[in-house]
């Protein structure tokens, strides 16, 4: 959808981890540029090679290092956005009516309530990333441990970007679902 959107156009991305750089080269098949704004020199540091390697083979993925938004202008919808490197100082004010902030996960956890064992940065632990201490406080009722996927509860299990350890990929999410799902079956036939 989003790339319909940005058809023709020139967009943002914020960040420097492999979500702002598949969302990069994602977008480049649709859009007329895509800057990418980073605040350190580049990419290395937080990005696959892989990746880095595609952005710097497609000629509308322009790479924007020391940089960041300053501001973001318009009326009633986004218009301009005005950014600034922070090597030079100099600030550059740029038609863009399209901006992705991928600066970071943070898990959306709040609402299971201390129901399941969660690291300290809130993602849910999974199988034996669980200590035996932490099953114990959350009441883990089953003589085994948890399967590879299986939260503290029996029988709930996470995949994707809000299970700790993930490597947020779509790819990953999808393949630990089919891999959860055969261990809801191991589960169900023990039952």
């Amino acid at each position: 959808m989003e790339a319909q959107l940005c058809a023709g156009e020139e967009v943002f991305i914020v960040g420097g981890g492999n979500s702002a750089g598949q969302a990069a080269v994602f977008l480049a098949s649709a859009a007329r540029r895509v800057h990418i704004l980073v605040r350190k020199d580049g990419l290395a540091e937080t990005m696959s090679r892989y990746l880095i390697r595609r952005i710097e083979e497609s000629p509308s993925i322009q790479l924007q290092p020391h940089c960041e938004i300053v501001a973001l202008e318009g009326d009633g919808h986004l218009e301009r956005v005005r950014w600034r490197d922070n090597k030079t100082g100099m600030s550059k004010t740029s038609r863009i009516q399209h901006v992705f902030i991928m600066a970071g996960a943070v898990p959306n956890t709040d609402w299971l309530n201390r129901c399941v064992v969660v690291d300290d940065k809130e993602f849910v632990k999974t199988g034996l990333d669980i200590s035996k201490d932490e099953l114990s406080d959350a009441g883990w009722s089953l003589t085994r441990p948890p399967y590879l996927l299986e939260t503290s509860r029996p029988g709930v299990f996470a995949v994707g970007d809000v299970r700790a350890g993930n490597i947020k990929r779509v790819a990953s999410a999808v393949g630990e679902g089919s891999i959860a799902i055969s261990f809801v079956h191991r589960f169900l036939n023990a039952s």
